[in-house]
């Protein structure tokens, strides 16, 4: 089986597996994620934070972003540019509407000023506690790590339920590891595995 192949299979699983997970533990993790990013933000000693606003099944960053806005962080939000290219984010705070982008996707205004995040919570599909990754196979967050790293350090966390780890993700040379994995029970350093 292919690297491709095989990263479909492991997607396909695991999205399954994150579709299951229960409500209650969906709302604990939103409250989870909210207190403990504020606490990274913090202990990191970074001004802009960016996440993702959540797609169905996906761990729920609304708490999170309404957070780290009340205690003053710079919040950020992705915005998808073209096919191929790294994502680029615009700077966002809850009182600023947001747009259907492409795949459906919320996004902020084109009116708002574009920012360089110190931390990026990344969604993703599976994990292992390497730090790789499997997205939904587009390779935005790749190109966006990548180009990020070549700018500024940068802190990546994934966000993910634990029922999304697998063993090990399949390597290919463009993929971008995360530096830490935060799921509802773990916050895993890649770094050290």
């Amino acid at each position: 089986m292919s690297a491709s192949n095989s990263k479909a299979a492991l997607r396909q699983a695991a999205l399954a597996r994150r579709q299951a997970v229960d409500e209650t533990t969906r709302e604990a993790f939103a409250t989870r994620l909210a207190l403990e990013g504020v606490k990274l933000a913090r202990s990191a000693i970074v001004r802009t934070v960016a996440a993702y606003w959540p797609m169905p099944d996906e761990p729920d960053t609304r708490g999170l972003l309404a957070a780290l806005n009340y205690h003053e962080f710079s919040v950020a939000l992705p915005v998808v540019v073209a096919k191929g290219h790294p994502l680029l984010f615009r700077k966002w705070s809850p009182r600023d509407l947001l747009l259907e982008g492409a795949f459906g996707i919320m996004e902020p205004s084109s009116r708002l000023p574009e920012v360089l995040p110190d931390i990026v919570f990344v969604p993703l599909a599976a994990f292992d506690r390497r730090g790789h990754r499997i997205g939904f196979g587009a390779g935005f967050y790749d190109r966006t790590l990548h180009h990020l790293r070549s700018v500024k350090n940068i802190l990546a966390i994934g966000v993910a339920f634990n029922v999304q780890e697998v063993e090990a993700v399949p390597e290919d040379p463009h993929d971008e590891p995360l530096d830490f994995i935060m799921t509802e029970t773990d916050f895993i350093a890649c770094r050290n595995n």
